[in-house]
């Protein structure tokens, strides 16, 4: 549209009310307050006709955590450019803390928020999002697309009812991190490592994950994992007697060793870092991430850091890890699902796996990228890494996971103060209670 021309302006004109009848008529304030009127509508008028039509391209809103090396902001770049004007991804940063950023999503989706297209899930949120229809489950044809030469453990905690809600993007789990300077011979279990770290006296010092927190549940779960007992068994509590007893009597045992750390039951992963970078430690289980760091903040000191598989419960059983990592859901309530989908298709593709590994530091779930050159270079301990990730184990698939793991931080911290028998009566009874919405914790 054009702006109107000098006959169309002689009409509005003629049209006014001082133009009807005698102007003599329309003298003083009302003759101004109308001319004031009717210039500010031709005004208005014009500018209309002449804006500019506004962009058409979708944008679509992808949630997730702030990652810091930029990778996930390149990824979202270069999927936007391949779409060709299809669409626009944006990143929308949620916090660092997880579970700040599951209460900020649960709040938005919980209202219907339509401006949620794509999220960057933790893994253990896909059954809950899900089962509230806050996550679509992905076409059958894009399902096998993502789930395409993935890792079996990836894939499964994508996965609730048989149906893919997410693709799997990064993935991680812990190794045990050590002095080689220091050890000879890395401990294949906990007993061992404890009576390692007690002979070295105060450099002996190991650091685990004992706050009140999901780093503690996701502890405690290894350990049973290891023991050969879980959780749940579908949807009913397992935690079977001896395998759980062992395990409640060696955390106990680890908290209550001089070799634990003073700092113990305020520990999270960035505190285990910090103190094994510091060189305070000789051994600490903690995710890949740690490699990087050391060598950037602590180069004399990553020197000498070795990597060893998880400690066991028992030398006749390796151990088994718990997985954690990154999958991409659709957002139950988006205007632009089939967009979402594809753009979220595009987000896990190899070659953005490939750039987050190599840039950001996180571990793939491509299988066949741990055979990578540059993913190699990033982690140096790709085949241990893999072979505990093909071994890993899930926390529970449930609707309630959250309640689920609040009653365990809550009961089995601080870990010095642990009472097998009656923390495992307490477990069951907590657990059994959050199945059945009985409370939060």
């Amino acid at each position: 549209m054009t702006a109107p021309d000098n006959s169309t302006l002689s009409f509005i004109v003629s049209f006014t009310p001082w133009n009807r009848g005698n102007p003599a008529h329309f003298k003083g304030p009302l003759w101004r307050l109308l001319l004031f009127t009717t210039l500010v509508t031709v005004t208005f008028f014009i500018v209309g006709c002449n804006r500019e039509p506004p962009d058409t391209t979708p944008i679509l809103s992808w949630y997730v955590f702030n990652e810091p090396s930029g990778a996930f902001a390149e990824a979202a770049r270069s999927c936007s450019h391949q779409s060709g004007g299809r669409y626009t991804i944006d990143l929308v940063a949620l916090p660092a803390d997880a579970d700040q950023q599951r209460e900020q999503l649960v709040r938005r989706l919980a209202a219907h928020d339509s401006a949620i297209d794509i999220i960057g899930m933790d893994v253990i949120w896909t059954a809950e999002f899900a089962a509230a229809g806050w996550i679509l489950p992905w076409p059958a044809d894009l399902a096998e697309q993502v789930t395409r030469g993935r890792l079996d453990s990836a894939v499964e905690s994508a996965t609730f009812t048989n149906q893919i809600h997410a693709a799997p993007f990064t993935t991680n789990s812990q190794l045990l991190w050590y002095r080689t300077d220091r050890i000879a011979t890395p401990p294949k279990t906990w007993e061992e490592l404890i009576l390692q770290a007690e002979l070295l006296g105060e450099k002996g010092t190991f650091q685990v994950q004992g706050e009140r927190y999901e780093g503690l549940t996701v502890f405690f779960n290894s350990l049973l994992a290891s023991a050969g007992t879980s959780i749940l068994h579908g949807d009913q509590v397992q935690l079977d007697a001896p395998a759980t007893l062992k395990v409640l009597a060696l955390m106990h045992r680890l908290a209550t060793s001089p070799a634990a750390p003073a700092s113990l039951a305020t520990n999270r992963e960035n505190q285990c870092r910090l103190a094994f970078e510091r060189g305070d430690s000789s051994f600490m289980v903690n995710y890949t991430y740690v490699w990087p760091s050391a060598r950037q903040n602590a180069p004399r000191m990553a020197e000498h850091m070795g990597w060893a598989r998880w400690p066991a419960i028992s030398s006749d059983h390796p151990s088994r890890v718990t997985i954690g990592g990154i999958n991409l859901g659709i957002g139950g309530y988006s205007e632009h699902a089939d967009l979402a989908f594809a753009a979220a298709t595009c987000l896990v593709s190899e070659n953005n796996q490939r750039l987050t590994a190599k840039k950001g530091g996180l571990p793939p779930t491509i299988t066949a990228l741990y055979q990578d050159d540059k993913v190699r270079q990033t982690f140096p301990f790709a085949d241990l890494l893999l072979e505990t990730l093909e071994s890993g184990v899930q926390r529970p698939q449930t609707p309630f996971y959250n309640d689920i793991s609040l009653a365990i931080s809550h009961t089995l911290h601080p870990m010095r103060s642990i009472e097998p028998e009656k923390d495992l009566r307490q477990l069951r009874e907590k657990i059994e209670r959050a199945l059945h919405s009985e409370g939060l914790f």
